[in-house]
């Protein structure tokens, strides 16, 4: 990927940005947060932004900055990994699929996928986390089963544009299986459609974890959320707006700059809209 090719994407380079800001904030909360998000401090509950807390505080007299930044870790590792689920089932499954197309296990498969989305993802992951119980992992586990049926459903049709191109038929000729020819040679030609699906999928696992916080079903104290960042402020906002301000700043701007790394991306792997657009 050439620099210049990379800077000329408007969209591309402010994702990259946002997106690299609050990931790098995640990986430095490893290390190092301005102060100890697990201890309260009530003499100094509720405080405004000021020069000794950034961002003010929360109404336990928590420093609102590190709860940000460690809040992200726990987006961050909660969409990532319902991403990878999503990817690491869904598209085997839509290469097989595409690989017995139009077959009774293309028909089950594609069936499994329009039940699953029947239902509202947000709606899903509720149901999940409610009977499995609230926390982090099972947040996860619900994210993860919506995601399966959207990167079934794309890796199979882009697959099955390319089950009759000439390279596919030399593979077979070479006495290749079905699976084979799927992961050697379909998969790394449908890799930028999945490369980009990801990213909008990871923004989409940000709000579903947010979401599912917000009501408790999230990730529990003491662990901060985002999500349970604004609802423990709703309550406060008239006098305390800062406590949802920035955690619901936190949110869009992540949101947005994955939507935009997305959108980038998508314009500079696909020679089509790059042509289009040139």
């Amino acid at each position: 990927m050439s620099p210049m090719r990379f800077l000329r994407s408007r969209n591309l380079v402010i994702g990259a940005l946002l997106t690299g800001l609050f990931t790098g904030a995640a990986l430095l909360s490893f290390l190092w947060v301005p102060y100890d998000v697990t201890q309260m401090d009530i003499a100094h509950k509720i405080k405004p932004p000021s020069g000794v807390h950034w961002l003010g505080t929360d109404h336990y007299g928590r420093d609102i900055l590190s709860m940000i930044m460690v809040g992200a870790r726990t987006s961050i590792a909660v969409a990532v990994l319902a991403v990878g689920i999503g990817m690491g089932l869904g598209v085997p499954l839509g290469l097989w699929a595409a690989a017995r197309r139009f077959s009774l296990l293309d028909e089950v498969i594609m069936r499994g996928n329009d039940l699953v989305f029947a239902f509202p993802s947000l709606i899903i992951a509720v149901m999940i986390t409610a009977i499995l119980g609230p926390s982090a992992t099972n947040a996860i586990i619900a994210i993860g089963i919506f995601n399966i049926p959207v990167f079934a459903r794309l890796s199979r049709s882009g697959a099955l544009g390319l089950w009759n191109r000439d390279f596919i038929l030399a593979a077979r000729v070479a006495g290749k299986g079905a699976m084979r020819i799927s992961f050697e040679h379909v998969l790394p030609n449908i890799l930028n459609l999945l490369i980009v699906q990801g990213t909008i999928q990871f923004s989409m696992g940000i709000l579903a974890e947010a979401g599912l916080s917000y009501v408790g079903l999230g990730a529990q104290p003491p662990t901060p959320s985002w999500g349970r960042m604004l609802a423990d402020s709703q309550t406060m906002i008239s006098f305390a707006p800062h406590m949802a301000l920035f955690p619901g700043l936190a949110i869009l701007l992540t949101v947005l700059g994955l939507n935009l790394l997305g959108d980038g991306l998508r314009d500079l792997l696909d020679p089509k809209l790059r042509r289009g657009r040139t």
